[in-house]
């Protein structure tokens, strides 16, 4: 009996101990398996992350022997446009040079390009925003401004800065490197150029560069090798026998990235968001508002109220089809071009290989005016003289030039196919055309939704560009036009658009007590949708939420008042507390938002000046936006006794501390 109980006792003891011994045995495997795995993939990613690509610029001039290097901080393209001009116009004075990426390269080695003789460094730097720099030259930036103890004696530069009078830090990126680069001890070679996008940016350009290059040479004592023929940058190769997997189709990087999409998703990487709505917003009239809405079900993507949503529009068949026809090529050859510089960062001016019907559908800006150094290339294939004198009487400096440029293309709207069609003996080669034309930019909105009520949906509020031009033609806007077809379903496939999110400073307040004034006439009132949407969310949450005041402004009440309905429900359920709206051609007299704004001054200053109110701006840059600060300045200095520039000074600290915020274009 005994050895009975002794044996029920110990077998439940063996059994346990059997248990923690296979524990730990299965715990020293797997921790031996993670340990053994986790190290591996590092090393393999430092390797490929070097050898791919090269981040000293010095060591790369060097090896290329190039002396000129042209760094450009650009948003929509335009200054890395010039920047290649540049890179290439030192060819003709027998330097070397090369246009580069800030966001590419280690920019602390700008100490050493004194290592190399006769260098120089350009800088062409587009402002952003409310003068931030541009998002590839957002490293550089911060780099200036934390290394104070930087040397650079011995460094040549220049800058040319691009921006647009009518915002208000005009230029402030390349004043600032300017400024900077010559406290950091670097010498200026030529006085800080100034491109004014409101006027005419291209003519600025070629004036400064004009006098630009005499400076060089005299500085490095080169003369110019009156070299002025064209200078191809690329060669072209032609694909007959290619599988079409290995062709893109209108991918941005990665080939085949729509058909197999990864997150996360950037400018690089656009997700495909499905169109769940799109509807025309406007009762009447001759103008098209309307209201989509994209899918981002599964992307991961987040987004914030203020943030702008950027699409990858394409170009209106008719008008390849028009090109294709016009220059005489089979549209659907495959082809590529490749750098003649096998050196280069950018192997080919757009993802190769692709068709040309690709390109000019995806790839190439076929609906600007042309720059005036597309013409000058374009020149040598006009059969008749005459054509190629005014081509490149057109690109000079001279003012009967410029004259020309500015009446002929730039006010006659002309894009390049009716350059073609008004220059019957223009018929370049297309390759060459597609290495001179500039990438098509996306195209960026303010979202008008709140991720708090609608964390899977983005929505867009826009008006259809469209007007006759001079000689006759219609234009119609790349991405608005684009939009506009972009129906739910189209032919039982569902509409797609390729977007991805960029973070703004356009945010609503910290605290929800605090008071908000938002201003916003016609599609201005964008974001403020997404504002108003947020702040009826936390009142629903049963936060205490301060007043939300809203000025908007439109044509007539019964023909563009949009989202009156949602306006109305709003100011019901209190989610806004002031609506007041300028019907501009409702009356005799024009009535605009900076007019309601005076007729509530009272209500307006107190909110500002005792209860801490945000200001917030949205749409026109040129006009409204303006006149709307000014009202701000008469509110001030009437109610607030102070003088005109106390009153700007006032509002100038509101600004500083992110209490008036603008999101406006021009």
């Amino acid at each position: 009996v005994e050895d009975q109980s002794m044996a029920t006792e110990e077998e439940p003891l063996i059994s346990n101990l059997d248990l923690f011994l296979f524990t730990l045995i299965a715990g020293i495997v797997i921790y031996w398996f993670m340990s053994r795995k986790k190290p591996e993939p590092i090393p393999e990613f430092k390797k490929t992350a070097t050898s791919t690509r090269e981040t000293s610029f010095v060591e790369k001039m060097k090896k290329t022997g190039k002396n000129i290097i042209v760094f450009y901080g650009s948003q929509t393209g335009t200054a890395e446009e010039f920047a290649n001009r540049l890179s290439k116009d030192a060819q003709r004075y027998g330097m070397k040079g090369m246009a580069a990426d800030p966001e590419e390269y280690d920019m602390a080695e700008l100490s050493r390009l004194s290592e190399i003789e006769n260098s120089l460094a350009i800088f062409c730097m587009a402002t952003y925003g409310e003068g931030d720099p541009t998002d590839n030259a957002q490293d550089f930036y911060d780099w200036l401004q934390e290394n104070g103890e930087e040397d650079l004696s011995g460094v040549n530069f220049t800058v040319f800065g691009l921006g647009n009078k009518t915002y208000e830090h005009y230029n402030a990126m390349g004043a600032y490197v300017d400024k900077r680069l010559e406290e950091l001890g670097a010498k200026r070679i030529f006085d800080l150029g100034m491109g004014d996008d409101d006027a005419n940016l291209e003519d600025d350009f070629v004036s400064w560069r004009e006098q630009f290059w005499p400076a060089v040479c005299e500085h490095f004592g080169v003369e110019a090798l009156g070299d002025d023929s064209s200078i191809r940058q690329y060669e072209l190769k032609e694909h007959t026998d290619l599988n079409m997997n290995k062709v893109y189709s209108g991918e941005i990087g990665r080939i085949k990235s729509f058909e197999n999409q990864k997150p996360p998703f950037d400018a690089k990487n656009p997700f495909l968001a499905t169109v769940t709505v799109n509807r025309k917003l406007n009762k009447a009239g001759g103008r098209h508002l309307m209201h989509l809405e994209l899918d981002i079900t599964g992307s991961k993507i987040r987004y914030e109220s203020g943030d702008h949503v950027a699409v990858f529009p394409t170009n209106d068949t008719a008008l390849v089809i028009k090109l294709g026809q016009i220059l005489g090529v089979d549209l659907d050859s495959v082809i590529s071009l490749n750098n003649l510089d096998e050196e280069s960062n950018k192997k080919h001016p757009f993802p190769c290989p692709t068709s040309y019907r690709t390109a000019l559908t995806h790839y190439l800006d076929i609906t600007h005016p042309p720059r005036t150094n597309v013409l000058y290339e374009l020149a040598q294939y006009a059969s008749d003289p005459k054509d190629q004198e005014n081509m490149r009487k057109m690109a000079s400096s001279s003012p009967e030039g410029k004259a020309l440029y500015q009446s002929w293309v730039l006010d006659a709207c002309r894009n390049i196919l009716a350059i073609l069609e008004d220059l019957p003996s223009l018929r370049p080669p297309i390759d060459h055309l597609c290495e001179l034309l500039p990438r098509l930019q996306a195209r960026y909105y303010s979202i008008a939704s709140s991720s708090k009520i609608h964390p899977n949906s983005i929505h867009i509020c826009a008006v259809v560009v469209e007007y006759e031009t001079k000689t006759g033609r219609v234009h119609n806007g790349v991405a608005t036009t684009w939009l506009k077809n972009k129906t739910v379903v189209d032919n039982g496939h569902k509409s797609t658009v390729p977007m991805f999110i960029r973070k703004s400073q356009f945010r609503l307040p910290f605290k929800a007590t605090n008071p908000v004034i938002m201003v916003g006439p016609g599609t201005g009132i964008a974001p403020f949708v997404g504002f108003i949407q947020e702040r009826g969310w936390l009142k629903e949450q049963g936060k205490e939420v301060g007043e939300t005041v809203m000025f908007f402004g439109c044509r007539h009440e019964n023909e563009d008042f949009i989202y009156q309905e949602e306006l109305e429900e709003a100011k019901k359920k209190e989610a806004l507390t002031g609506l007041h709206v300028a019907f501009s051609r409702d009356q005799e007299e024009k009535v605009y938002v900076q007019h309601l704004l005076r007729n509530h001054k009272e209500d307006i200053w107190r909110l500002v000046h005792s209860q801490n109110a945000h200001i917030y701006i949205c749409g026109d840059a040129k006009n409204m936006a303006k006149d709307v600060q000014t009202a701000f300045y008469e509110i001030a200095e009437e109610l607030g006794g102070l003088t005109r520039t106390q009153a700007t000074d006032y509002i100038k600290k509101l600004m500083t501390k992110g209490r008036y915020s603008q999101d406006v274009w021009s």
